[in-house]
């Protein structure tokens, strides 16, 4: 099995390192083709990311039209079978995920394979501060704003090129639109691994304040509407609740 990841970055010179450094560090017997996206950093990132070009097999940067345009060029580019997306500020939390992954699409036969995540502070990348569990979700969960961790979140290729990549006119949660579509309109097949696949730093874009946790709700509730499920704020605002739980519970570290 060959992995197609892509990594998309602007001016991420402060934490790049660590996400190419855990991708040159997975032991996986499979070929592992790694593309960086860059939109036109200017702070070094492109200097750093120069010293990998042993791990960095196909790098382009271009100004584009934000973060779900750059992970579109990189799907595009893509000749695995299977891509996965790792973020410029996150990285894999340990050597074997890569393998975990290919041994569950090997052993299953599905479309997508997903796992667990966990979100550190930035001074701290040590301390668990939430953990993320996919292992709740269903499709009809999705009415609720629950969908797969998207670190995580592995799919053959096939189905960008047969249901679309990600949509731009989403400012927030293109990525929730492309799971509403791929697990609830087209019903693709899926496992779940009870696995802690990605350390994700916090502070990201849909989580910044209160008003993208309002734009993120609205959008979420368009993508459900957009193929047909129903789905509303208050149906939305339960997830809140259980990031409450995971937050007390979940984080055992």
């Amino acid at each position: 099995m060959k992995f197609s990841i892509v990594t998309t970055t602007y001016n991420s010179v402060a934490t790049i390192r660590s996400t190419v450094e855990s991708v040159a560090a997975q032991v996986f017997d499979g070929e592992v083709e790694y593309i960086v996206i860059d939109g036109g950093s200017t702070d070094g990132s492109l200097e750093l990311l120069a010293r990998y070009a042993k791990v960095v097999n196909v790098l382009v940067s271009e100004p584009d039209k934000g973060l779900y345009d750059a992970m579109n060029k990189g799907i595009r580019l893509a000749t695995g079978d299977v891509v996965g997306i790792l973020n410029s500020d996150d990285f894999y939390t340990s050597d074997d995920v890569l393998a975990t992954i290919a041994e569950e699409f090997g052993r299953k036969e599905v479309d997508a394979v997903f796992g667990d995540i966990h979100f550190v502070n930035p001074d701290n990348l040590g301390k668990c501060v939430r953990y993320y569990s996919s292992r709740i979700f269903t499709p009809k969960m999705l009415r609720f704003g629950f969908m797969p961790a998207h670190p995580s979140f592995y799919v053959r290729r096939e189905c960008y090129a047969r249901y679309g990549g990600y949509d731009l006119s989403y400012r927030i949660a293109s990525d929730y639109d492309l799971m509403v579509r791929f697990f609830y309109k087209y019903k693709i097949s899926y496992s779940y691994i009870q696995k802690d696949m990605v350390t994700m730093r916090t502070g990201g874009l849909s989580s910044k304040n209160l008003k993208h946790r309002l734009l993120i709700t609205t959008e979420d509730v368009k993508a459900c509407r957009k193929y047909g499920l129903y789905s509303n704020w208050f149906f939305m605002s339960l997830k809140y609740v259980y990031k409450v739980f995971e937050i007390r519970f979940f984080c055992l570290w």
